[in-house]
């Protein structure tokens, strides 16, 4: 009996120890026990698949698989960055994506599997023109962006202030509140970047400022579209400025 009770508590311990964490922000953070995406899919394709940044909580993992199988018939879903293995800053490109809660997903869907070399090297398709959506945007993206932002576990998504516009103005009547969570920010005109809520079993996670009430269609998503537009800078070396949380020191170090 006593040897049973030893089995099931090391069983448990195992258990504990590989269950994902999220630790810190998205911006200043890392993820522990983190799940890669698998790379083969009837649903999706993970893009640039050489740049290991394929890795995230098991949450996020597990929205990416959903919102694919929901899209299935009308093309495959392109994946993006999530975070790399551990989270943490990456070399180039985003500040954020470091503690695992972050997915963008293309816009474009690919009617065929792309080849190796496309997918080393994809082509994205812009949906804003100007101030007004492309001949690209259609009922494809309005539902893949009004299904991730009902998700309950997504906390926000970042969209080019012209594709809020656009969601607003199609929105039929009722609960709007979903509308929120899109949030107005310059790029983010060929891909939309999904962040998910802290797990309620990473105490170490640090949560944004929530955003303001309502669907964000008036005055705010206003003052966006009145700004110049802000040109997408290259993609140059990461340089973190954040201090990152201590507990990241172990879980980086790969301790």
């Amino acid at each position: 009996m006593k040897s049973l009770l030893l089995f099931i508590l090391v069983l448990l311990g195992a258990s504990q120890a590989d269950a994902a964490e999220v630790i810190g922000g998205a911006a200043a953070g890392c993820v522990a026990g983190a799940e890669a995406l698998p790379l083969v899919s009837e649903s999706y394709q993970v893009l640039r698949p050489a740049r290991q940044r394929y890795w995230g909580h098991s949450d996020t993992v597990a929205f990416v698989k959903s919102l694919a199988v929901s899209t299935a018939g009308q093309g495959l879903l392109l994946m993006g960055d999530m975070a790399q293995p551990r989270g943490g800053p990456m070399p180039s490109g985003h500040a954020s994506h470091q503690n695992g809660l972050d997915v963008d997903i293309w816009f474009r869907v690919a009617s065929t599997p792309l080849s190796e070399r496309e997918l080393a090297n994809p082509r994205p398709l812009a949906m804003v023109r100007g101030q007004d959506v492309s001949e690209h945007w259609g009922p494809v993206q309005a539902a893949m962006l009004e299904r991730s932002a009902r998700a309950p576990e997504v906390e926000r998504i970042f969209v080019n202030p012209v594709i809020k516009l656009a969601m607003c103005r199609a929105a039929n009547g009722g609960e709007r509140s979903w509308l929120g969570k899109l949030r107005p920010w310059w790029g983010h005109d060929e891909h939309f970047h999904v962040r998910l809520r802290c797990p309620a079993d990473s105490p170490l996670c640090e949560p944004q400022k929530p955003f303001p009430e309502g669907d964000g269609c008036g005055e705010e998503l206003l003052s966006w579209l009145a700004k110049p537009t802000s040109p997408v800078p290259p993609e140059r070396p990461h340089v973190q400025t954040r201090p990152m949380p201590e507990a990241c020191a172990t879980v980086l170090n790969g301790k």
